[in-house]
C-alpha cells in the first residue's frame, strides 16, 4: 500500500515538475519572440546554394548496359562525399578524379540520410575517353526568393521560410556554401488554377551581399556583407505565435523591378503546432496584386506577413488549385530555426 502511494506521488511529483517545464518554456519562448524586433524586407534576392559534395539525381544503365552506380548500391537522394579519399566539392571536379582514376577500382563515401557509408566502385571508360559512374549528379542550385527580416544588431537575415530542395529528388540540399545577390524582377507569369506562377528576373552575379549559412525547413539563414543592403530601415517587433489571429494583414513583396510594396491579405486560418512549417492559411484579397500574379507565385516566398504593426510570418506556399490561397510560416518559428 504505500509502495503504491510512494509512486503515485513520486508520478504526480514528476509530472507538475513536466508541466512547470513546459510553461516555463512557452514563457521564455514568447517572450523571446515579443521582445525581439526586426526589419521587415519583402525584397527580392538571387539565391545561389552549392552542396556539400555533389548530389545523385538519378542512376541509370549506360549504353553497354552495365551501370557501376547500380553494381555498387547507389541510390538516387545520395549525396557523394568523398573519391578515393580525397573530398569531392564540385562535379567538375569528380569527373576530374574519374578521369585520373580511370577504369580502376576505387572507394567513394556517401551520405543517405544522417548515415555515412563506404562502397567500392569500378567506373567504365566509354569509347569517346569519358570515364562514368552510371550516375546523374548536381552540385548546385541557383533561383529567385525573397527576403523576410533583417537583423540590424547582427547582420543577420532570414528569407523564404521554407528550405530549397532538389528539383528531381526533393531532398533537402545540403549546404557547403552559398550567397545572395541582388536582383530585378522582370517579368511574371501569373498563376493558374493546376499552374503556378513565378518571378522572373536578372541576377547581378558580380557581386554577393549576403552569405548564406543555414538551409533549413523553416528558410535559409546567413549574414548580410555590403553595408548598403537591404534598403529598408524601420524595425518592427516579432509577434509570438499566441498574437496572431484571423482577419486582416499585409505582405510585404517585390514583383516588378525593384520596387517594395504593400499588398492586403487574409489570414483564414491559424494552426498552432510550434514543429509545423506551415502555420497560416492565407487568401491574397489585394486587387493590384491579382492582377500582377494571380496570387501567390514562386520567388513570392519569404515575403513578410505583418498584422497589427508586428512581423507574425512569411508566405512560404502556394495552393496548386488555387494560387490566391497558400500558408506561411510564424516569424518565430523562423528566428528558431535560425538559431
Amino acid at each position: 500500500m504505500y509502495e503504491a502511494r510512494g509512486k503515485s506521488l513520486w508520478g504526480r511529483a514528476a509530472a507538475l515538475c513536466a508541466a512547470i517545464l513546459l510553461a516555463l518554456t512557452v514563457c521564455v519562448r514568447g517572450a523571446y519572440a515579443q521582445e525581439k524586433t526586426v526589419i521587415p524586407l519583402g525584397q527580392a534576392v538571387g539565391i545561389k546554394l552549392f552542396a556539400d559534395g555533389v548530389l545523385v539525381v538519378d542512376v541509370s544503365e549506360l549504353e553497354d548496359g552495365r551501370s557501376p552506380a547500380l553494381q555498387c548500391g547507389i541510390r538516387e537522394g545520395d549525396l557523394l562525399l568523398t573519391f578515393n579519399g580525397e573530398k569531392i566539392v564540385s562535379t567538375e571536379h569528380l569527373q576530374k578524379l574519374l578521369r585520373e582514376n580511370g577504369d580502376k577500382e576505387a572507394q567513394m563515401t556517401l551520405q543517405r540520410g544522417q548515415a555515412h557509408e563506404t562502397v567500392n566502385i569500378t567506373p567504365v571508360c566509354g569509347d569517346d575517353g569519358s570515364v562514368r559512374l552510371g550516375a546523374w549528379i548536381r552540385d548546385s542550385m541557383a533561383g529567385i526568393g525573397t527576403m523576410t527580416y533583417y537583423d540590424p544588431e547582427s547582420g543577420s537575415f532570414g528569407a523564404l521560410g521554407h528550405g530549397i530542395t532538389d528539383v528531381d529528388t526533393a531532398q533537402l540540399m545540403s549546404l557547403g556554401s552559398g550567397s545572395i545577390m541582388e536582383t530585378t524582377v522582370k517579368a511574371v507569369k501569373k498563376g493558374e488554377k493546376g499552374e503556378p506562377g513565378e518571378l522572373k528576373g536578372d541576377f547581378s552575379v558580380q557581386r554577393d551581399v549576403g552569405t548564406v549559412t543555414v538551409n533549413s525547413d523553416g528558410g535559409i539563414f546567413g549574414t548580410v556583407s555590403d553595408a548598403d543592403f537591404p534598403a529598408r530601415s524601420q524595425a518592427v517587433p516579432v509577434a509570438g505565435a499566441e498574437e496572431v489571429k484571423c482577419g486582416r494583414a499585409v505582405i510585404l513583396s517585390t514583383v516588378s523591378g525593384e520596387e517594395i510594396r504593400e499588398y492586403q491579405v487574409e489570414i483564414v486560418k491559424v494552426f498552432r503546432d510550434a514543429d509545423s512549417t506551415r502555420n497560416l492559411l492565407l487568401r491574397i484579397t489585394d486587387p493590384e496584386l491579382l492582377q500582377a500574379t494571380g496570387g501567390i507565385v514562386q520567388g513570392m516566398s519569404g515575403s513578410p506577413i505583418l498584422q497589427n504593426g508586428k512581423l507574425v510570418g512569411a508566405v512560404t506556399h502556394v495552393m496548386i488549385n488555387d494560387p490566391t490561397q497558400g500558408y506561411g510560416i510564424f516569424a518565430e518559428n523562423m528566428l528558431v530555426r535560425a538559431g
